[in-house]
This record gives structure tokens, C-alpha cells and sequence, in this order.
């Protein structure tokens, strides 16, 4: 019979996310909670209807001492965010005002023949499409301003920092600026021939990630908040998620998974990476998993236009998602993908031997795959700027070739704006034919 006594934290309900127990097993196995100054970050989501007073005296409570702090609000989710010494945690776990608490854990960072190969270059040959007029915010580690974004004209109309609070445009990863690349780079430095699928679109640089490519959640949290708040301002219509952390429970209490939801709701198409823990199943990490948004998989192009020698990257995560649920809802090309430098970054010297005549460097990852999405939607939100983010999902979805097994399949931008064309005029002669009579 095993007698072994429970420790506080085992027995805590639904209070603490899976997350924050680990992280508390940890703290105990090192005896640092004797010392009582151990502080872990952590997200406290409060309960729905919770009054002011009661988040009052919870804010009070954390702030009693030097070691414990609630310091910044997360409104979209109706949460806090600090850090709290083991004890503290013990202390406040129970409060009326807490419906649970989060460990604020770690998240990390996961177009030659593309172009081609994904029918954007016909797109634009064919409809005039560029992505003129589209908004593409990158949530990353920052953005470059190479001069496939700023010529002829700076494209990059606004940038919010979350890690230091600058207001100029940098990125000292490199990471965020080859993102940015794969969506909206116009190939000014190699004559056209490393561009993305929407050279014309508009970029929002939002970093939420540090120079060695890592943050947590709550800076991306802050950061799709700092999107929804600013969408009107900055006509913001696409979120390209090229991060991610492993998905620990339902997409129903993932905060981040839920922060991605809301920007989805109030109207943000959301492109999230699938992350790059495969070819093992049930590895898809958070947002992806959550069902409303588009989760990307990224294939292996083999380097040749064609289609018919295409596989799905080996590092390429895979489904079901911890719920059961199909994912990735689209593949786009992510493996040796070239776009945009930044000068003096960390990829710059991890991967020296990638760089391409000074100005691009070579990158593989569902992180490449996932702006090369959001830039086909650019394209279809040019063509047809009333789709809502079901409608766009859907097209990519049926629009999709068939590939790998999978329940969905290969992005076609082609096909894509084509459907997203006859969405438009299949609209108009609804409202024509629903018209007054004379």
C-alpha cells in the first residue's frame, strides 16, 4: 500500500495548471523553497465575474513583499501576470478571485523556387494581386528594415516591442526579419528573385521574443492584445505566429491558445506554426492547436518546382492535437527557404554558412511555412476584402491539392484567390437578385 503523503500542490484541483506543478516538483526536488525566494512566472487567469475588489485585494496580497509581484493586466484573457515564490503560490491558490493559475512558461521561435511552386508568382502575373492594402502583423523577434521591406516605399507601417520597449525597428535574432520576408519580401536586393507571395502587402513588426529566439507566454499574449487593440489603427487583418511551446492541456484552457482565439474572433486571420517536433505523432504545440485557427505544416520541396516529389518536412510536427483534433489545416514549403537577413543577428553567426550574397540567408521550419500562408491570404484579402477568417480558412482548405495522406493538403494560392474572386461576384449577384423589384 503505498502511504505516501501528497504534497499541497497534488491536491490542488483544477487551481494549477499542469505546467506550474512540474515547475513546483522542480522547486522542491532543488530545496530552493527553503529559502522562500525562488520566483517562478506565472499567469493568474481570474474568474469570470470576479469584482474589482477581489482582484484589488489579490493584487495586494502578491505585492506584500520584494519577492512576490502581480505587475501588468492581460485583458483578452481576463488575466494577470507576475511572479510568485512557490509559498506564495500556496498561499493565494485558493483565493476567490483566481479561477486558475498558469506557469508562464518559455515559447520559442521555430523564397526562390516557392514563389513558383505555390502559384503566387501566377497570382500576381494573372489578377494584379500583390498584397496592396494588406496589413500582416509578424509576432517574432523583431523586424530589420532590409530594403525588400523599405523599398520603394517603407512597408513597414508600425512596430511595438514587447521584450525592451523600443520604438525603432530592429530585430537582433533574425528570426522575425526572414519571417517577414517569406510573406511580404519584394526581392529588391536580388532582382526579384527571392520574394514572398505578397511583395505589396504592409507589415506590423511585433516583437515578443528575445535575441536568442525565446519569451513566454505572456509576451505573446501582450503582443496579439497590442494587434487587437491596434487593428483599427494599422487595418491589421493577418497574425503569422512563428513560435510556439509545447501543449501541456486542452486548447479550451491554454491561455495562448485562447489569446488566439479572441484576435480570431474579433476578426484577425491567424496563421500559426505547427511547430518542429516531428515526424513523431501528437507533437503539434500551442496556439496550434487551437481548432478555429489555421495551423501550418511545413513540406520538403526537394528543391524542383514540381509537386509530385514533395513530402512533408521531417521535422514538421504532426497530429492529432492533444484533443484529438486534425492538424496541421494546410502545408506550405518550409524547408531551405531564403528571405531577408538582419545584419549582426544571432542567426547570422549560428548559421553563417546559410547566408546568400550578404542580404539573405537560407532557413527551414514550420516558422518559414507559416508567413509563406499568410502571405496567399494577403493575396485573397486583396482580391476579396469581405472574407471573414472561416471563409479564408475554408478556401485554403478545399482549394488545398491533395497530399500526404493528410486530411487536408497542399496551399494553392491560385486556386485560392480564384474561389476567393467568385466569393466576391457570387455575392454581388445574390445582392443584386435580392434587389428591389420595379
Amino acid at each position: 500500500m503505498n502511504n505516501r503523503k501528497r504534497v499541497w500542490y497534488e491536491e490542488s484541483g483544477n487551481r494549477l495548471d499542469p505546467g506550474l506543478i512540474e515547475q513546483l516538483r522542480i522547486d522542491r526536488r532543488n530545496a530552493y523553497h527553503a529559502t522562500g525566494t525562488n520566483e517562478i512566472p506565472i499567469i493568474i487567469k481570474c474568474r469570470q465575474g470576479c469584482g474589482k475588489d477581489e482582484k484589488d485585494d489579490l493584487f495586494r496580497q502578491c505585492n506584500i513583499d520584494s519577492h512576490n509581484h502581480l505587475d501588468h493586466e492581460i485583458r483578452i484573457i481576463n488575466s494577470m501576470k507576475g511572479s510568485l515564490t512557490p509559498e506564495k503560490i500556496k498561499q493565494i491558490k485558493d483565493h476567490d478571485a483566481i479561477e486558475r493559475i498558469y506557469y508562464d512558461r518559455p515559447v520559442s521561435a521555430y523564397l526562390d523556387i516557392t514563389d513558383s511552386q505555390i502559384g503566387s508568382g501566377k497570382v500576381r502575373d494573372t489578377h494584379n494581386l500583390s498584397g496592396e492594402g494588406v496589413t500582416i502583423a509578424v509576432l517574432d523577434t523583431g523586424i530589420h528594415p532590409h530594403a525588400d521591406l523599405t523599398t520603394p516605399e517603407n512597408r513597414i507601417i508600425a512596430f511595438h516591442d514587447v521584450i525592451k520597449g523600443e520604438t525603432e525597428p530592429y530585430d537582433d535574432n533574425g528570426h522575425g526579419t526572414h519571417c517577414a520576408g517569406d510573406a511580404a519580401g519584394n526581392g529588391a536586393l536580388s532582382d526579384g528573385e527571392y520574394k514572398g507571395p505578397a511583395p505589396k502587402a504592409s507589415i506590423v513588426g511585433v516583437k515578443v521574443l528575445n535575441g536568442s529566439g525565446g519569451g513566454n507566454l505572456s509576451n505573446i499574449i501582450e503582443g496579439i492584445e497590442w494587434c487587437m487593440e491596434n487593428k483599427e489603427a494599422y487595418d491589421i487583418r493577418i497574425l503569422s505566429l512563428s513560435l510556439g511551446s509545447k501543449a501541456l492541456e486542452s486548447f479550451r484552457r491554454d491561455p495562448l491558445s485562447l489569446a488566439a482565439q479572441e484576435a480570431w474572433h474579433a476578426g484577425m486571420i491567424v496563421c500559426a506554426a505547427a511547430g518542429n517536433s516531428g515526424p513523431a505523432p501528437s507533437t503539434i504545440g500551442t496556439p496550434a492547436i487551437n481548432p478555429f485557427i489555421i495551423t501550418v505544416g511545413a513540406t520538403d520541396d526537394q528543391n524542383t518546382v514540381e509537386r509530385t516529389d514533395d513530402e512533408i518536412a521531417e521535422f514538421s510536427s504532426r497530429g492529432p492535437t492533444i484533443d484529438q483534433m486534425v492538424k496541421p489545416d494546410i502545408y506550405a514549403p518550409g524547408t531551405n527557404i531564403i528571405s531577408l537577413l538582419s545584419p549582426g543577428s544571432t542567426v547570422v553567426t549560428e548559421l553563417a554558412e546559410q547566408v546568400i550574397d550578404e542580404n539573405y540567408i537560407q532557413m527551414s521550419g514550420t516558422s518559414m511555412a507559416t508567413p509563406i500562408c499568410a502571405g496567399v491570404v494577403a493575396l485573397m484579402l486583396e482580391a476579396n476584402p469581405d472574407l471573414s477568417p472561416n471563409d479564408v480558412k475554408s478556401i485554403l482548405q478545399m482549394t488545398s491539392e491533395a497530399s500526404f495522406g493528410s486530411q487536408w493538403g497542399y496551399i494553392d494560392a491560385e486556386n485560392a484567390v480564384e474561389m476567393a474572386i467568385r466569393y466576391a461576384e457570387n455575392r454581388q449577384k445574390s445582392a443584386s437578385a435580392d434587389g428591389p423589384s420595379l
